[in-house]
């Protein structure tokens, strides 16, 4: 199967290396390190890094944040980088992942992890929550974190728990997950132009807690991942979620892109990489790199229109399933009842109650 070579922009390997981190998360990382004593040279040194990476001109390698993101948990023996009134045990990011993998909904996860974060960050409250179309994560304080809002270690706080929260729900779909929009507790900080790419161009400040809204059906989504996938994602954790679903993973979208465009077609890994100009090899390494995979991605995709067209459209079940790529609508049907739990007709039942 071959599609059409499309004048796609993908970066270059050397390219995709140089994503990088603004120097306010690493001061904000850092922080908790510095005001419990600890020498920043020596942790920045495993990195590859410098004082010089805190200063605002400077950006961090991405992959460079995150072995310094795994140093200062382990220098701290605390996931919560000295940022909280008691550690976060080495191990509470398993533990967390463990605790989500099995639930049978996007919407389920978050609530199973609300429920565990609420027993080893006793000082922040999170809740998941929905009114209409709009669904709303809120990290709240139960206790006040810093007296002071613009103080580096609360910022980060804030900062990294939505990351984490954030990566963890789209690792957990298969697939980045928009937020509409973010009010973040605290005064704009320096590194606000930054926001756009990690968390959302709709960010907002001096807010009582941190709120988060995004759409309320991506709460619907199943969660795809299973044990065996969770034992690849553990390795580099936790650093390795600042490297997921940030805004700008350009390989991820450039292959959905290809794949959204020849998709009735049903392209394989082999025509899209060719299309993109790509050896399959690198291809692989670069999603690999980028927190997903080519079938991830595919599957992802194929769900998100199919789900589309059952609620928008009039369109037969055997329509869809070719228009996705495939040659039976039964094979169409078992990966449809994989991604819901339910049939097509149920789905469109559900979706659309009146018709």
């Amino acid at each position: 199967m071959s599609i059409r070579r499309q004048a796609v922009h993908v970066p270059s390997a050397e390219a995709y290396h140089r994503a990088t981190v603004a120097a306010g998360f690493v001061r904000g990382l850092l922080s908790g390190a510095r005001s419990n004593g600890l020498a920043l040279d020596p942790l920045l040194a495993v990195a590859g890094l410098g004082k010089e990476y805190l200063e605002d001109d400077r950006r961090t390698p991405i992959a460079a944040y995150a072995t310094l993101y795994n140093e200062v948990v382990r220098a701290l023996q605390d996931e919560g980088f000295g940022l909280f009134p008691a550690p976060l045990r080495p191990g509470s990011f398993e533990f967390l992942c463990r605790g989500v993998v099995g639930a049978a909904s996007l919407g389920e996860a978050l609530e199973r992890a609300s429920r565990f974060l609420a027993l080893v960050l006793p000082d922040l409250e999170i809740r998941v929550a929905t009114e209409g179309s709009v669904a709303r994560i809120e990290i709240a304080e139960r206790r006040r974190l810093r007296p002071r809002a613009a103080d580096p270690r609360r910022v980060f706080a804030f900062e990294w728990l939505l990351r984490l929260l954030h990566g963890l729900a789209s690792w957990l779909a298969g697939r980045g997950l928009t937020l509409d929009s973010v009010a973040f507790p605290y005064p704009s900080p320096p590194h606000v132009a930054e926001y756009a790419r990690v968390y959302t161009e709709r960010s907002t400040f001096d807010a009582p807690s941190l709120v988060a809204a995004l759409d309320a059906r991506l709460l619907d989504l199943p969660v795809l991942r299973g044990e065996q996938d969770m034992e690849v994602f553990l390795e580099g954790a936790p650093g390795k979620i600042a490297m997921l679903y940030r805004r700008d993973r350009e390989v991820a979208r450039a292959v959905r892109e290809a794949l959204a465009r020849g998709l009735d077609s049903a392209p394989g890994l082999d025509a899209v990489a060719h299309s993109l100009h790509l050896s399959p090899r690198s291809l692989h390494r670069r999603l690999a790199e980028e927190g997903t995979s080519f079938r991830a991605i595919k599957d992802a995709l194929r769900r998100d229109e199919a789900l589309r067209r059952l609620e928008k459209t009039r369109d037969g079940i055997a329509d869809i399933a070719a228009a996705l790529g495939y040659s039976e609508p039964s094979a169409f049907f078992r990966a449809f009842v994989a991604w819901t739990g339910l049939s097509p007709s149920a789905w469109r039942k559900r979706a659309t109650p009146s018709s």
